[in-house]
């Protein structure tokens, strides 16, 4: 069976994408990303001239795929805290491998030269923090939040998701709605015993 360019590529990224999560970035070849697709080396370099290559190209072809989908996520007209439990839902409805991929930007970003680095930081923020960013921007617009800077409090509740996906949490929450009602009362109302406590 002969397969045409798209698809190709399309089992290329796949592949590319399941062993780089599995395995560091210097302990994958490109024998094995070509076996595992299913091609010869020979093609694989005809679509890209290097590791390097294929994995920037995987990352942004993954972070793209999860902007448009956590953008559509959180496109229907609702609460703040109704949009951002759409985002982490979509998030939590992913294949593992895939929500995996989005701990590569940290764990490799530094083995790419600057511009590499900072075009995946861009790809990265635009997936996840610039979506969160702009729900929170309509919530203290609408006065569900108090007034503050958008841009980090989109950080914090990223930060907050990462915990909540964490391999510890998955042995203390039994199902997705525990995890988005920890990460938007933790995110809303704080970790105090008692909403209101001062700090001093």
């Amino acid at each position: 069976m002969v397969m045409n360019l798209e698809t190709t590529v399309t089992r290329i990224l796949q592949a590319a994408a399941a062993l780089f999560v599995a395995k560091n970035y210097a302990d994958v070849t490109v024998s094995q990303i070509a076996d595992s697709a299913g091609v010869t080396k020979g093609a694989l370099y005809h679509h890209f001239r290097s590791k390097e290559e294929l994995y920037l190209a995987m990352m942004h072809a993954e972070l793209e795929e999860k902007r448009l989908l956590f953008s559509e996520a959180v496109a229907p007209k609702a609460s703040c805290p109704e949009r951002l439990g759409h985002l982490l839902r979509a998030f939590l409805k992913l294949p593992r491998d895939q929500r995996e991929v989005m701990r590569l930007v940290r764990r490799d970003i530094n083995i790419f030269r600057a511009h590499a680095r900072a075009d995946l930081i861009v790809a990265y923020q635009a997936a996840l923090p610039m979506v969160a960013e702009r729900v929170i921007q309509d919530g203290i617009h609408d006065g569900e939040l108090a007034a503050g800077d958008a841009r980090l409090l989109s950080w914090q509740f990223v930060a907050l998701a990462e915990v909540a996906l964490s391999r510890y949490a998955d042995s203390r929450f039994t199902n997705a709605d525990q995890r988005v009602a920890f990460v938007l009362d933790l995110f809303f109302h704080g970790a105090a015993a008692q909403h209101g406590v001062a700090i001093s």
